[in-house]
């Protein structure tokens, strides 16, 4: 009966969460380091800004759901700008974050507005996100991490 109570919570996570969180993550990595303040053009955020951007925001969200406040390493994020610290930042982040959803349960989410938004937000706002770095990789010559993980299904079949 358990499962059944926590549909929303399994199905976000299990569905859309682990898979953007892997996407990001290797997105983060498979982007060279001298290409981490490339902007596709110059009224947009470079590469890093938007995976600062994503961390920033899993912070957010995620203290949310564990009702606390944002993280101290949340402060520092927008001044974080060398590869590693950035890939590490986000990495640190979806790790809070999932520990944010072990701690929830369906009822939990669905009786706040914000927590019902938070939860939700945690994928809709990654995905948006990876949706604009595609372009980043694409245009410096890296095949995105969904479309290669696709690539590699289709090799092993």
């Amino acid at each position: 009966m358990l499962s059944a109570q926590n549909n929303l919570k399994t199905t976000v996570t299990q569905r859309y969460f682990n898979g953007i969180r892997r996407n990001l993550e290797a997105a983060a990595d498979a982007m060279p380091e001298a290409k981490y303040g490339f902007k596709l053009t110059d009224g947009q955020m470079s590469f890093g800004e938007w995976i600062n951007h994503s961390t920033e925001r899993n912070y957010s969200d995620c203290a949310t759901l564990k009702a606390e406040a944002v993280p101290e390493a949340a402060k520092k994020v927008a001044s974080l700008k060398g590869k590693a610290e950035v890939s590490q930042a986000l990495k640190d982040s979806f790790v809070y974050c999932a520990a944010a959803l072990e701690g929830i349960d369906d009822q939990k989410v669905l009786a706040s507005p914000q927590m019902t938004y938070s939860l939700l937000h945690i994928v809709v706002h990654n995905n948006e996100i990876y949706g604009n770095i595609v372009g980043y990789l694409r245009s410096s010559g890296i095949v995105p991490p969904s479309t290669a993980s696709r690539i590699d299904q289709k090799g092993k079949k």
